[in-house]
């Protein structure tokens, strides 16, 4: 008996030895994410557990450049838009293989957005994003061409978001492609520089180098993936050595990580938002009044310094100041004044009742508030809570399992008021978030707030190819976004990522860049 628990625990060393970063015998990253990811991009729900992990083992046409976050090759190696915007050339990469050995091709593309993201049927995640897309065309076997119902300027961009192609080899003849559990939580056929080796439910995700890689050999022998819910028990394990990268790592865990000395942490930018989702199926929200005293009643930057240290700034909407010139900081504010917003409130009809909410015709300024645990969204919603009550206004706040709360509350569309947060593209194309074709199923609307003046200006901007001709119409959509508040913006946050100090070849400009070059990830000697 001794001699089997000397055997066991013989083979657990071991174990740990080859998965533990730069040893003797391999390099194997050791990552983490939230929940069991869902290993389909375009599957319902699965977002920030299983989108890093998607853009490495299911290329896109286009990726980020490291440098200014630009698209660039991966699948496709070319494209040019039509004379009139109309549609879109992409030249696909010859001689790629998927992981199981067949050949890529312009099917896999046509059948990835004809069948998959353009079926209204399937809802799939983030469909309305390409909402501007009629058909993808096959030209031949390495060209296809985007048919569009109006011009679509970002499209590059957006293919380089999460848009990963899937194999039409595999789930052509499945009824229903994102729901297909051999692949979705398996082992499935990709064309990424990793391949899925093993997936156990609830513990971790293990990926191995592809050899048939198109981009050539990865420098790792391998990702593992953690599935650790408690972000700070994920500190706590990459301080002890079990964990190299740390993603949406917690600003009040900065000082502890940077002092180890075996880590370093990452300031990253992002196009990226945390807000407040009113629901607009509740006719309170019909008046922007009541959501701008809503916003005045919050001290958003009390909220930054408390739960971020410091690492970000108030938000004004939805297009980060990383875009640069796209950017306008001239649009109407909402600073912390809770007497302003009680006097709005007055204003509006909202009177104190004695139980210390208040009321309008019967109505109690009460919200049904579910939370996510993840990061910051408990603790940031309790204080919301608090700032609230503070002027009469009631949040029922119900704390909810990660995966539970995406498919009752941002699927489900079951709340009322909900404290989250948006990544987009590099770009200040926000229709696919903000538009009323958004509001349907698979759209990413989450407020379903729908405004055929704000359409028109999203549309005027897609047809806009100059940088000159763009500020114009964005700097518009902004003032009027900042009125009528789809959205109540609280802040852009640092995206923070604690890596190996030894890990090079990881692009520090955004996490999902980083990602998409995987393949370059290597240890230094």
């Amino acid at each position: 008996m001794n001699s089997l628990r000397t055997l066991h625990r013989t083979f657990l060393a071991g174990l740990l030895a080859i998965m533990l970063i730069g040893t003797a015998n391999a390099q194997v990253l050791n990552l983490a994410t939230n929940a069991d990811p869902t290993l389909n991009p375009w599957s319902p729900g699965a977002v920030i557990e299983s989108n890093l992990i998607n853009t490495i083992l299911f290329d896109q046409l286009t990726r980020y450049s490291p440098e200014d976050l630009t698209p660039i090759p991966a699948l496709a190696t070319a494209w040019e838009a039509s004379e009139d915007g109309l549609a879109w050339t992409f030249e696909l990469r010859e001689g790629v293989q998927w992981s199981d050995g067949e050949p890529f091709d312009a099917e896999d593309v046509a059948f990835t957005f004809n069948d998959i993201v353009l079926n209204e049927s399937l809802g799939a995640q983030s469909a309305s994003q390409f909402d501007p897309i009629d058909s993808v065309e096959i030209v031949d076997d390495h060209t296809v061409r985007f048919v569009l119902n109006t011009p679509f300027s970002a499209l590059p961009y957006y293919l380089a978001s999460y848009a990963g192609i899937m194999p039409e080899h595999v789930l052509g003849d499945a009824p229903d492609p994102l729901t297909v559990a051999s692949f979705n939580k398996s082992r499935p056929v990709s064309t990424g520089p990793f391949k899925v080796a093993e997936f156990v439910t609830g513990s971790h995700l293990r990926l191995e180098p592809n050899p048939l890689y198109w981009g050539g050999e990865p420098q790792l022998d391998g990702l593992i993936f953690r599935v650790i819910p408690d972000p700070n028990t994920q500190v706590a394990q990459a301080m002890a050595g079990q964990l190299d990268v740390v993603t949406r790592l917690s600003p009040q865990n900065v000082a502890g990580i940077e002092g180890g000395g075996r880590l370093e942490v990452l300031r990253q930018s992002q196009n990226l938002f945390y807000f407040i989702a009113p629901n607009h199926g509740d006719a309170r929200f019909e008046d922007p009044q009541l959501k701008q005293a809503m916003l005045m009643a919050i001290d958003r930057q009390a909220m930054i310094d408390a739960l971020l240290q410091g690492f970000g700034e108030v938000a004004t909407g939805p297009v980060a100041p990383m875009l640069g010139a796209l950017y306008n900081p001239d649009v109407q504010t909402y600073p912390y004044d809770p007497e302003a917003a009680a006097a709005l409130l007055d204003e509006l009809g909202w009177t104190m009742g004695s139980d210390g909410v208040r009321q309008k015709d019967g109505e109690r300024l009460s919200f049904y508030m579910p939370t996510g645990q993840f990061g910051e969204l408990v603790p940031a919603t309790l204080l919301v809570q608090q700032y609230w009550e503070d002027v009469g206004i009631e949040a029922d706040v119900q704390v909810m399992e990660w995966n539970a709360y995406i498919q009752d509350v941002v699927v489900g569309n079951n709340y009322e008021v909900t404290l989250a947060w948006w990544s987009m593209p590099p770009t200040a194309d926000v229709d696919p978030y903000f538009s009323c074709a958004a509001t349907e199923s698979g759209g990413n609307n989450i407020p379903k707030y729908c405004n055929p003046e704000l359409d028109a200006i999203m549309a005027e901007g897609r047809r806009a190819i100059t940088l000159e001709d763009q500020i114009d119409i964005y700097a518009r959509m902004q003032e009027l976004l900042a009125v009528e508040l789809p959205y109540l913006y609280l802040w852009y946050p640092d995206i923070l990522t604690a890596k190996n100090v030894n890990l090079q070849g990881f692009p520090e400009i955004t996490a999902a860049t980083a990602f998409q070059h995987a393949v370059e990830w290597h240890i230094a000697e």
